[in-house]
């Protein structure tokens, strides 16, 4: 199952980049919505990359996720890479600088179930699909104009 979107912030791309790859601040929200977050770092040959233990509570039970910096190409892409029971995801982030000053976010979440429980919750998730897009796009869109925001009042202060 996948999800994408696009909005187009006034700010320039290093400065979106910056907001996107502010793991400290997505940290701190998760554990303000009750998630516990325990970053680590492996080794792939001899590149250390960041990773993330995180629980969190969902539908009444607790669950656990893991996810890794699988790519970081400062200032224009990001891609995360998790595994939660027996469902893999991919969050790929990519920042296009439209002129100095403007930048398009894309976000796109691609969702893949390795066993049939977690195939049939997908299927289940199907069936509201577009109301989690809508919910999927808001929550971008919000991001995109707190980046807009933080941007902007940092140029006039």
């Amino acid at each position: 199952m996948k999800f994408s979107t696009r909005e187009d912030i006034e700010a320039p791309i290093e400065a979106v980049f910056a907001a996107v790859s502010n793991f400290e601040a997505f940290e701190r929200s998760a554990m303000r919505r009750g998630a516990r977050v325990q970053r680590g770092q492996r080794m792939v040959g001899t590149d250390p990359r960041q990773t993330w233990d995180i629980a969190f509570p969902f539908r009444g039970k607790e669950r656990s996720l893991a996810a890794e910096l699988a790519e970081f190409t400062a200032p224009a892409r990001l891609k995360l890479q998790s595994v939660s029971g027996g469902l893999n995801g991919d969050l790929l982030i990519d920042l296009v600088a439209l002129s100095r000053s403007r930048t398009r976010l894309g976000v796109q979440i691609d969702l893949r179930p390795r066993t049939l429980s977690a195939r049939l919750m997908l299927q289940s998730l199907k069936l509201a699909k577009p109301k989690l897009t809508r919910r999927f796009r808001l929550r971008v869109a919000n991001f995109a104009a707190e980046v807009e925001d933080d941007y902007k009042g940092i140029r006039r202060g």
